[in-house]
């Protein structure tokens, strides 16, 4: 596999973790995150990847105007960004261990159609498809993705004429999105994100990415990130394996050990490493040619 030597970058800005009281930098607001999309872009990322939170709370929402708002904001401040918007909220499941069938606070499960009325409205570059359940982290954290939802969600968004991501946490997940692809249910090129060392799904290892890599269909776009204090590494990484990269508070607050981040500074730090490897970081209209993504007003 050969060296990616023209590298998209993608920031992902917030993520839906309980991130928001371990740093101040996590943005919150429509506003913050924004703003925080903006510092990202002019620190070098090609993409932002865009989820929203509840502004009182800091919690994690699926609010359509919320979405709106982010987007609007970034716009009328004439950013030149891909925009990524999740669509995998509305996927947890807390179950009683005891009382498997009795959901616990922290629920928030719907069905795959109803994971998108944001792209339905908004119509963004690209927006995120999780291809697959998973027991997400200890205790009796579900997230909830099956077959039959996936297949709706990927017709659902191949009509409307937005990319997906396909967010990969593990092998068997990646299977699974080659079988939409052999269904039609995918438009070339694919475009997939190996998400790396998320409890209980695929580890940050060096041969598991590799072997992930190995499994990809021809001709796909990939990119890949691990959490935390991996994710510099996996900068790297990603790179020598011919793929792009992603950084961003939503999988790690620090910059080095006790300094917290911003993630105009997690995107600086990736672009170093980027070209001390030897490579050129894509603007968005290049990484919108490789993604192959229809221009949006």
């Amino acid at each position: 596999m050969p060296v990616n030597h023209e590298v998209i970058i993608t920031c992902a800005l917030t993520g839906a973790g309980d991130t928001v009281r371990r740093s101040p930098h996590v943005p919150v607001t429509p506003e913050q995150i924004a703003a925080s999309a903006v510092e990202a872009a002019a620190a070098g990322a090609a993409v932002v990847h865009v989820h929203v939170r509840d502004p009182e709370t800091g919690d994690p929402s699926r609010d359509p105007r919320l979405y709106a708002e982010v987007v609007d904001r970034i716009k009328q401040t004439g950013t030149d960004v891909v925009i990524n918007l999740t669509a995998g909220m509305g996927g947890d499941l807390v179950i009683d261990p005891d009382e498997p069938l009795r959901q616990l606070p922290g629920t928030d499960l719907v069905g795959g159609l109803e994971r998108l009325p944001h792209v339905e409205e908004l119509l963004p570059d690209i927006c995120t498809l999780d291809c697959g359940s998973l027991n997400f982290g200890d205790g009796s954290n579900l997230y909830v993705s099956t077959p039959d939802m996936l297949r709706a969600g990927a017709k659902r968004i191949q009509e409307l004429g937005v990319r997906p991501e396909l967010e990969i946490f593990d092998t068997g997940q990646l299977w699974f999105a080659k079988q939409l692809l052999a269904e039609g249910l995918l438009d070339d090129p694919t475009v997939f994100q190996l998400c790396m060392g998320i409890p209980w799904g695929a580890p940050a290892d060096p041969g598991v990415l590799q072997s992930m890599v190995n499994l990809l269909p021809e001709g796909a776009q990939w990119a890949s990130f691990a959490l935390g204090r991996m994710q510099m590494p996996w900068v790297a990484q990603s790179i020598l394996l011919g793929g792009n990269v992603r950084v961003g508070l939503e999988d790690n607050l620090y910059l080095s050990r006790g300094v917290q981040a911003t993630n105009g500074q997690l995107v600086e730090r990736a672009v170093q490493i980027t070209e001390l490897l030897g490579a050129t970081v894509a603007t968005p209209d290049r990484a919108r040619a490789r993604l192959g993504l229809t221009p949006r007003p």
